[in-house]
């Protein structure tokens, strides 16, 4: 009978820690952030070739995860953009901190060769 009881209670406190591990990593986890960028591409041939795989290997690295890369577009309301990039990423923090790297500054000096008029936002998603 002694043995039943102490299977009971390591079984219970087994739940309670775990239930508390879990609960722990779901309060630190961040929401998603997405990035979106619009740019105006001046020399297509060259961006492509010499621009978005350095940058894209640098957004991967960075966390971020392509969602839209320069399809189709259409206008709804306002303005219409020239070229459209949506990236997700694990947090706004990954985000921000993948487009003020160094890396990212030193390469955006060739983007500007090829593109212009770079508008790069990121907002925080709602939690998951």
């Amino acid at each position: 009978m002694k043995i039943n009881y102490r299977l009971a209670i390591a079984l219970v406190t087994g739940i309670v820690i775990g239930a508390s591990v879990i609960q722990g990593l779901h309060a630190q986890a961040k929401p998603p952030a997405y990035v979106i960028v619009d740019i105006n591409v001046t020399d297509p041939d060259n961006f492509a070739n010499n621009y978005a795989p350095v940058v894209g290997k640098i957004i991967t690295d960075g966390g971020g995860k392509y969602l839209a890369r320069g399809g189709k577009i259409a206008t709804i309301e306002g303005a219409p953009a020239k070229r459209l990039t949506v990236i997700a990423f694990p947090s706004l923090d990954q985000a921000v901190a993948t487009f003020t790297s160094a890396a990212y500054k030193d390469a955006r000096k060739t983007g500007d060769k090829y593109a212009n008029q770079f508008h790069i936002l990121a907002v925080e998603g709602l939690p998951q």
